[in-house]
């Protein structure tokens, strides 16, 4: 049975065209490891970004990753150039990926 919380969560998951692999095996506010992994090396990349969202979009086996990051960082460059910069950022990591699907932004003022 779903909760009204649950439903709301899983609008805004379809309102933001998140894909979720197979039925909701884990917890929504828990992260996995390659989550955590993530965002702290693009924290550490970014530091002035002021919205960052790591989420394994593979059923939690860390073959494919989305990531929605507004930095200031971005500001001036054309799309491909802030995705090049995400990518340079997760060289490392991008090697035992299937996928990465990355959504840039320069926060509104």
């Amino acid at each position: 049975m779903c909760t009204n919380t649950m439903i709301a969560a899983l609008r805004a998951l379809r309102c933001n065209q998140v894909a979720l692999a197979g039925p909701l095996q884990r917890c929504m506010s828990t992260q996995t490891d390659g989550e955590i992994r993530i965002a702290k090396i693009l924290k550490e990349k970014f530091p002035s970004a002021s919205s960052l969202k790591v989420v394994d979009i593979s059923g939690g086996c860390g073959a494919m990753y989305e990531i929605h990051i507004e930095s200031n960082e971005f500001k001036g460059k054309r799309t491909v150039q802030q995705h090049q910069l995400v990518n340079q950022a997760l060289k490392e990591e991008i090697q035992g990926m299937h996928g990465l699907r990355i959504f840039t932004d320069v926060p509104k003022q």
